[in-house]
């Protein structure tokens, strides 16, 4: 694989690390949730009106149209200014594409540009309490009514839904069909008739994450995306760029983030020549290292044309194992302080680590859980039979 940059590479990476340097935040990013999502909603703004928000966009949809080098550039560079996420991350990592591949022209003009500004957040109604890791089993069904469908079920896990103006969202619309054939994608005003959202609490105090009720909710057939009953191939590009692409290069630019963090924090403590947590600290940069390569190894196949495929279960697995062991590592070395709940007056840095460490653990949930991650190396990476 090569490892250099052209010059025009080169020149991207120039023009955003001088901007970065004039316009990321100095401050860390609110732990409350509310502040949170000021916080990032403001800072997508600001990447917005300098035409940063979606690199990978086309330029006719308000993108630079950047190549896959440029977007892993973009995160890189992210990565050394310690820039935080975006706020409408659903709408331009997962939304965004799934519209440019599979919208109306209509559809595109009408919801990318605010998906952009941050106007209008985007969630994502695919997980239900049934069918999470194993989607198509999904029972959350829309009925034809005139003009449109009427939707009632129930989704799970919606991040940011109490935030959201729209929402992506998959439900059956022919039950007689195989089950991953009599699926549809639709786009959702969460603001119709007939949708209640209820935030689920985690152990950090949170609620990012709710469960979405939906009560006879009707959807005009102008928001169907693509065709009717072929929503799970609309969904597929939603999931590969949910599993494939954007996941890899954001958590990258999280772990490496986290992994300079925790060696200032050894520092600080002085405890770089504590002979265990100087080696544990060393074999997660070395992991952050490796989880780089994973991602150069799955940009080389997506710039010859190749899907991930199965590959993509690798990345996600190790993700999980990396984020809790960095933040494990940064609790321990935090030592008593490191039991402070966040927001104590005495827990070190507003309580970073310690809702870092608690948000860790829903890690081999979240994406596919680490289990059937591991069962999908095994049966199409390696061959082996499926367990009865």
């Amino acid at each position: 694989m090569d490892f250099s940059f052209t010059d025009a590479e080169e020149s991207f990476r120039a023009e955003l690390r001088t901007w970065l340097v004039d316009h990321a935040p100095r401050e860390a990013t609110p732990t409350a949730l509310e502040a949170e999502a000021a916080f990032l909603t403001a800072w997508q703004r600001r990447l917005y009106e300098s035409g940063w928000a979606a690199v990978h966009w086309p330029r006719a949809y308000g993108g630079r149209g950047a190549t896959l080098t440029e977007q892993a550039i973009f995160q890189q560079e992210m990565a050394r200014a310690r820039a935080p996420q975006m706020m409408n991350r659903v709408g331009i990592n997962l939304v965004g594409p799934t519209l440019i591949a599979h919208g109306t022209e209509a559809q595109r003009q009408r919801y990318l540009a605010p998906i952009l500004s941050c106007d209008e957040i985007w969630c994502q109604l695919f997980s239900e309490p049934n069918a999470g890791s194993d989607l198509a089993a999904l029972r959350t069904r829309a009925e034809r009514d005139g003009d449109g469908f009427r939707v009632t079920g129930q989704k799970v896990w919606t991040s940011y839904a109490q935030f959201a103006s729209f929402g992506i969202l998959l439900a059956r619309t022919d039950a007689s069909v195989a089950k991953h054939r009599g699926i549809s994608c639709f786009i959702l005003d969460m603001r119709a008739p007939g949708i209640t959202i209820r935030p689920l609490r985690q152990l950090t105090g949170s609620a990012e994450f709710s469960e979405t009720f939906l009560d006879g909710v009707f959807v005009p057939r102008a928001n169907l995306i693509g065709k009717e009953n072929e929503g799970w191939t609309v969904a597929s590009t939603t999931l590969a760029h949910e599993r494939g692409t954007a996941f890899p290069f954001k958590e990258q630019v999280l772990h490496k983030i986290y992994v300079d963090e925790l060696g200032e924090l050894l520092g600080a403590r002085r405890l770089t020549r504590e002979p265990t947590l100087r080696q544990r600290f060393a074999a997660r940069y070395i992991e952050v290292e490796l989880m780089r390569l994973h991602n150069c190894r799955m940009m080389t196949k997506l710039a010859r044309g190749e899907l991930p495929g199965a590959d993509s279960s690798i990345v996600k697995l190790f993700w999980a194992d990396l984020t809790h062991a960095l933040n494990e590592l940064a609790v321990e070395a935090l030592g008593p302080a490191g039991q402070l709940v966040h927001g104590s007056a005495h827990a070190t840095a507003g309580g970073r680590w310690q809702h870092r460490f608690l948000w860790s653990l829903c890690g081999s949930i979240a994406g596919g859980t680490s289990e059937i991650q591991r069962n999908i190396i095994a049966t199409r990476l390696l061959g082996l039979p499926r367990g009865e």
